[in-house]
């Protein structure tokens, strides 16, 4: 069943209000609600074990959350609503409301037997039906985009860390998607060649792409983010520009996390 969509007031790309999850008697959300508006960059950070990662995969699903609400594009996400009743969505429903959601992950998880062009067409071909040759072209142009044009018949034991999560990244722009999720996309690479993913992730924030992004990189947060949030014990502490949260913390446990991993 199509939700319809709402009119009149312009809505938010993403919209979590009151968004719960425990595995087992471990509460590892609670309560967490947040706005991120279209062409906004939002960086979450936080201690291990806040809840990050976890709030990012509850937004496509990957975990089903306990309680709250998601919104993308003002329609609920992973449940419908029938006569004042929420149901979950048909697995086929699902899968395709996920198109909308584009994520990369801490690994790769590129196919091996694939090149990275093969790797970046597969979806669009079998997942939304597009011509091989118009799918080719656009994979060359994100390949272009990622700094990648050369490497486009190499297979992924070819490639660099870095060059691997650039691919990554260039598969999920291949289905077009509304946002783009990051769960600490540079933390499995070596050191010298971060700089290679936030290049791209940057250059995407340029271009107006809406991002979520969890990450360790204070630098990026504090230059390419939109809004800061900090999140701790499943909660969110504060939320705001980064002017503001990185530099000038209202929260004592922001400031203390702050101490410890900014230089």
């Amino acid at each position: 069943m199509t939700q319809p969509r709402p009119t009149g007031k312009t809505v938010p790309l993403l919209r979590i209000v009151g968004l719960r999850k425990s595995f087992g008697p471990v509460e590892v959300l609670r309560d967490v609600s947040l706005v991120v508006e279209t062409g906004q960059v939002t960086c979450i950070v936080g201690p291990s074990g806040s809840g990050k990662s976890t709030l990012l995969r509850c937004l496509n699903r990957l975990e089903v959350p306990d309680g709250g609400a998601i919104y993308l594009d003002g329609l609920l996400v992973g449940v419908t609503e029938k006569n004042g009743r929420l149901y979950e969505m048909s697995p086929k429903a699902l899968a395709t409301q996920r198109q909308a959601m584009g994520m990369v992950f801490q690994g790769f998880h590129l196919f091996p037997h694939m090149t990275a062009l093969e790797n970046i067409i597969e979806a669009p071909i079998t997942v939304k039906k597009q011509p091989r040759e118009e799918a080719i072209r656009s994979a060359r142009e994100l390949l272009r985009k990622v700094g990648l044009t050369e490497k486009a018949d190499a297979y992924p034991q070819q490639l660099s860390g870095g060059q691997q999560q650039r691919v990554a990244i260039a598969r999920s722009l291949a289905m077009q998607p509304k946002l783009m999720l990051f769960d600490e996309p540079t933390s499995a690479l070596d050191p010298e060649l971060v700089g290679e993913v936030l290049a791209v992730m940057k250059q995407l924030a340029q271009e107006g792409t809406t991002m979520v992004v969890v990450t360790h990189e204070m630098s990026f947060a504090r230059d390419v983010a939109n809004q800061v949030v900090f999140m701790d014990g499943g909660v969110i502490v504060e939320s705001g520009p980064p002017a503001e949260v990185l530099s000038h913390p209202r929260h004592a446990r922001t400031r203390t996390f702050l101490a410890r991993v900014v230089s």
